[in-house]
């Protein structure tokens, strides 16, 4: 009834119906700089509900680049709700690891071994009870007090083949590669907008959305930042302030005694933390958290820029680097190690900026969504999920739409109210001591972490799924386990081999310019 009362003060002659599925009227008209997972998703969302969408990417192709991304049971509940078929699609290549044990260890005294322990309180007064582990984080409960499937990776590439297939059934041309968006002209309430292209040309759309990334060129246009611009100290970058951590990533094959048991782990230590993650396939992906200055460089990006031969040392062992900046630490911590091929390490420096709750996160007909607007550590391993909850809330805010006039008053104020941003996941400081984490155990493992991980939750459109979660667990869990055997099997007839980058996200190619080039 508001809409109808809203609609009748309107002047036809100015204004023009929007379509949908079900309704006359033209398409809405939407541009998408970036293919990512944020600007996939918007993509997907936007084009079943009758938009007409167009998406500009970086990359002069798409190919099989990218490590597993986590995703959340309430990012696992948004996509359900997006497209029955694409959550079908997601859980025939997912990995579940919140079934399983995940929290957080001792990287100096667990003992190598690596056993299971309860979560018990006998550590206060028993000195011989184990000090593996610290916490474990309650996932499994959390998923099962809403009803939801349990948290898990998917590989990126598999993800992205899915996403564009989905779009492409709607949509065959809906992405235009090697072209990206390098700025725009926001014309006005019920005007549109003018989308700058690489290649000099132009596009007119209706509205932009800028999935483009932490080094968003929408986002530099909106708040005056310059794009990639760097501190002299790369302290700072396009309004970015260094994490204080450098992070390494590698992948290795390896059946250790508590495979099945565990999903992932956190190993923590004085100015760094080592995570293991099970990742499918026989496989467990890691990453390397160092306290270091920004630009120590020894190994490849993965993030569209060095390559070995660019490093200081090319010839270096980055496994031994990285073994010496864990000296004194777990046996657990070095067996992933030794089992890494040492040419697949890569590495990048984090950045982070606080999330934009003060400034808007639109311009006219220009919105922001995903990293472009606030970027997440990778400690809750939500940056994808809440990139997905804006393509959501966004296109489901635009699908309410009716006439045009509404258009440049859509986005002001819209994502701030529906994202909820969780800073209390504190990358451990410099001043960590162990004794402390066993201090706040128990307020950790049930105040804390519970709280965290049901706020996280709570968004979860498709409501509580009944006996889905667990029949999805009990099918996968089968496969899971014949899959990992086989490969650990070839690896101990064959030997670790080293898969294409990147751990971190898709490379980035040169634009279509470019290419015309070669």
């Amino acid at each position: 009834m508001a809409d109808d009362e809203a609609d009748a003060d309107f002047n036809s002659s100015d204004y023009e119906l929007l379509g949908r599925p079900a309704r006359p009227g033209r398409p809405l008209k939407v541009a998408i700089a970036g293919g990512g997972v944020g600007g996939l998703t918007a993509a997907l969302c936007m084009l079943k509900k009758g938009f007409d969408v167009t998406v500009y990417e970086k990359t002069a192709a798409f190919a099989r680049f990218g490590g597993p991304i986590q995703f959340a049971s309430n990012a696992l509940s948004v996509i359900k709700e997006i497209d029955e078929e694409l959550f079908e699609r997601v859980m025939d290549k997912f990995t579940f690891t919140g079934t399983r044990a995940c929290g957080i260890k001792d990287g100096l005294r667990a003992d190598g071994s690596f056993r299971m322990t309860n979560d018990s309180l006998d550590y206060l007064w028993n000195p011989e009870a184990p000090a593996d582990w610290f916490v474990k984080f309650p996932l499994r409960q959390c998923a099962d007090l809403f009803g939801l499937p349990y948290t898990g990776v998917i590989d990126r590439p598999d993800l992205q083949e899915i996403l564009l297939d989905e779009c492409r059934k709607i949509k065959p041309d809906f992405i235009q590669n090697g072209n990206p968006v390098n700025g725009y002209v926001s014309k006005g309430k019920g005007n549109g907008v003018t989308v700058n292209l690489a290649d000099g040309t132009t596009a007119e759309a209706d509205v932009l959305v800028g999935s483009d990334g932490i080094w968003s060129a929408i986002r530099a246009q909106m708040y005056g930042e310059e794009i990639k611009k760097s501190s002299n100290n790369a302290l700072k970058r396009q309004g970015c302030t260094y994490s204080g951590y450098t992070v390494f990533a590698g992948e290795t094959v390896l059946k250790t005694e508590d495979y099945y048991e565990t999903g992932y782990k956190v190993y923590i230590g004085p100015q760094r933390y080592f995570v293991t993650s099970d990742v499918g396939d026989g496989r467990v992906q890691w990453y390397a958290f160092f306290a270091l200055p920004p630009g120590t460089k020894k190994a490849p990006s993965g993030w569209g820029g060095t390559e070995r031969t660019a490093q200081n040392d090319s010839e270096e062992n980055l496994v031994d680097y990285i073994k010496s900046l864990h000296q004194g630490w777990s046996d657990e911590v070095m067996t992933v190690l030794d089992s890494t091929p040492p040419d697949s390490v890569e590495q990048r420096d984090l950045y982070d900026r606080p999330p934009e709750l003060l400034r808007s996160w639109a311009d006219g007909n220009v919105v922001l969504i995903g990293d472009a607007v606030h970027p997440m550590m990778p400690n809750l391993g939500q940056g994808g999920c809440q990139a997905i909850e804006d393509a959501f809330v966004l296109s489901g805010n635009a699908g309410g739409m009716r006439i045009y006039s509404k258009v440049g008053g859509c986005f002001a104020g819209l994502l701030q109210k529906a994202y909820r941003s969780c800073q209390y996941c504190a990358v451990p400081q410099s001043s960590w001591k162990s004794y402390l984490t066993f201090f706040w155990k128990p307020i950790l493992q049930y105040a804390i972490f519970p709280a965290q991980f049901a706020y996280l939750y709570s968004y979860h459109p498709t409501g509580n799924m009944g006996g889905l979660p667990s029949a999805l667990e009990a099918k996968w869990k089968k496969q899971h386990e014949e899959d990992a055997e086989m490969a650990f099997n070839r690896v101990e007839e064959e030997g670790q081999s080293t898969r294409g980058p990147s751990f971190f996200k898709i490379a980035e190619s040169e634009t279509v310019l470019a290419a015309k080039k070669m």
